[in-house]
C-alpha cells in the first residue's frame, strides 16, 4: 500500500499515460497536476471547442484527486480523493477510465 502522495500521483499518471496513443492529449502534466484532453474538437449547443476533458490527477494538501469525465455529462462522478493507493484502488481507477474511454469514443470525440 502507498501512502507517498508524489508516489501515488507518480503511479496513477504511469497507468495514464498510454491513453496519449488513443487520441489524448495532455493538458498539464507537472510534477503536481496531470490531466488529459481529448485531442478531436467536440461539437456542443452547436459550438466549436479546442478539446474535451477527459480526466485529472493532482496532488493536493492531503490527497491525490482523481477526476474523469466532464462535468457536463451525466456518467460523471464526484472527484476521488486518495489518501492511500492499493492494487483494489489502482483497479478502480483504470475501469473508470476505460468505461470512460468507452463513453468517449461512443460520442466520437476520440
Amino acid at each position: 500500500m502507498k501512502t507517498d502522495l508524489i508516489e501515488i500521483f507518480q503511479t496513477i499518471r504511469a497507468t495514464l499515460q498510454p491513453y496519449t496513443t488513443l487520441g489524448f492529449n495532455d493538458g498539464v502534466n507537472s510534477d503536481q497536476k496531470y490531466d488529459l484532453w481529448a485531442a478531436s474538437p467536440a461539437q456542443k449547443d452547436g459550438e466549436e471547442k479546442s478539446g474535451v476533458f477527459f480526466l485529472s490527477i493532482e496532488i493536493k494538501d492531503d490527497h491525490v484527486a482523481f477526476e474523469v469525465l466532464p462535468d457536463s455529462i451525466p456518467q460523471h462522478e464526484r472527484v476521488m480523493f486518495i489518501k492511500e493507493l492499493d492494487d483494489v484502488t489502482l483497479n478502480l481507477i483504470e475501469d473508470k477510465v476505460a468505461a470512460g474511454y468507452k463513453i468517449f469514443k461512443e460520442h466520437g470525440w476520440v
